[in-house]
Parts: C-alpha cells; structure tokens; sequence
C-alpha cells in the first residue's frame, strides 16, 4: 500500500503543476464559456464595430434591417433559431467609416449602457484607411493604447461580459491595391496588437485572416470580399462560421 500513495501524490502535483502552468487568457476563456453556457438568463449579444460590421443597417426597430445584412444579422438568425431561448436581444452597433477612437468615444453609450453578456468588436481597417490615404491616423502605438482603454472600460463597468476580439483581415482589391505594401504591413500589425490584447485580457479570439487566405484555394478573392476589404456575402458567412467555432457555439 505504501507504493501507491507516492505515485497519486506525484499525479496530484503534476495536474496542479499543469493548472498553473496555463495561461491566464485560457482559465479565464474556460470559465466564462461555462459560466455563459450554464447561465440560466437568456443573454444579449452586442456586435459593434465599423462597417463590416453595419451592414447598411437601419437605426430604427425594424426588424426586417436593424440587423444589418451581414455576419451579425446571419448570427442573430442562426442562434436565435437554433437555441431559441438562450438569448434575449441582439443589437448591432457598427457605424461604417469607424475608428478605434470612434468606438471609444461612443462606447459608454453604444456598448456599456446596453449591458451586454456578451461584446463582440471587430474594428481597425479605417485605421489602416487613413495610414494608407495620408490621412491624420492613430499609430500603432495609439491604436493599442485606444484599444486598451476600451477594454478596461468594458471589464471595469461589465466584470462578467465575454469580450470576444475579431481580427482586422484585408484581401488584394480595388482599394488595397493602390498602395499594398502599406495596407498589409499596417493590417498586420493591428492584427498582432488585437491577438496580444484578447490573450492579456482574457477574451475569445476570432481568427479571420488565415480563414480568408484559405478561402482562396475554394474560390477567387471576388467570391469572399469585393473590394480588398468588404465582404461578400460568403464571406460574411466565413465569418460568421469562424465566430461560432471561436466561441464554441
């Protein structure tokens, strides 16, 4: 019998050894999915964002168009029909033409007033616009600092929410094309800086640009976005697939 309580105390430090060992961004993933999946209030989804995420929506309550016509609009259908009473609200506040800066100078109102469960942000293309048409931009630098502003915003007035982080993508098109070398050095950096953050804090990260890079061996760049930086509507299915993988839904 002496032999065996060794072994259970070696199996016992190791998994404790394993548990620390993970990173912070993944214990805190893990517990607000279960915390999300095993609440019994129906949820509210909030996607906000610049225009990828608009999708031409209306600003009334008609529900023919406030969706937008994009991946928030698909996801609201999908979800609210799939597991009908799981959610309470979906509400889409992408402005097209929106900045990081934009989002936080509206994000008390457009983002903590609605008391999301779960806020979902895809931004930092118009970042990259302005860069890449000599207009007055962020830096990179600011645009982390912005980006991070929003975040403590959101964790410090929404303890609870799940912060899911889309990542900026960009494709070869009419209004990348002009200038490349820029439009894909900028993107990629925003793309690193939105990574780094949901890691640090502990939000669901939304893979997009392998996702449309792939994409590319199904079909031409024309079948997935329109312009190097609109969707078409496969791909704003794409990212609606990619946000239900990344959540787990």
């Amino acid at each position: 019998m002496n032999s065996i309580f060794p072994f259970w105390k070696r199996m016992i430090a190791l998994l404790l050894s394993a548990l620390l060992m993970m990173p912070v961004s993944a214990q805190s993933r893990s517990s607000k999915k279960q915390t999300k999946q095993s609440s019994s209030s129906p949820l509210t989804v909030l996607f906000i964002g610049d225009s990828i995420t608009d999708g031409n929506r209306t600003r009334d309550n008609d529900w023919n168009h406030v969706m937008g016509h994009g991946y928030a609009q698909m996801l609201a259908a999908r979800l609210w029909f799939e597991q009908p009473g799981r959610f309470a609200m979906f509400y889409n506040r992408g402005i097209s033409g929106n900045t990081i800066a934009d989002l936080a100078a509206r994000w008390q109102t457009d983002c903590i007033d609605l008391k999301p469960d779960v806020v979902s942000i895809l931004v930092g293309i118009n970042d990259v616009h302005g860069i890449a048409n000599g207009y007055l931009s962020q830096s990179i630098d600011e645009f982390e600092a912005t980006y991070r502003a929003v975040l403590d915003s959101t964790r410090a007035a929404l303890p609870q929410a799940c912060i899911v982080m889309c990542e900026p993508f960009l494709l070869p098109g009419s209004r990348v094309d002009a200038n490349p070398e820029v439009w894909q050095r900028e993107t990629k950096s925003r793309r690193m800086v939105v990574r780094a953050l949901a890691n640090e804090y502990g939000a669901v990260f939304v893979p997009l640009q392998h996702p449309f890079d792939e994409a590319l061996k199904k079909a031409p760049v024309a079948n997935w976005i329109w312009d190097g930086i609109h969707p078409m509507p496969a791909g704003h299915e794409l990212i609606a697939r990619e946000w239900l993988k990344a959540m787990g839904w």
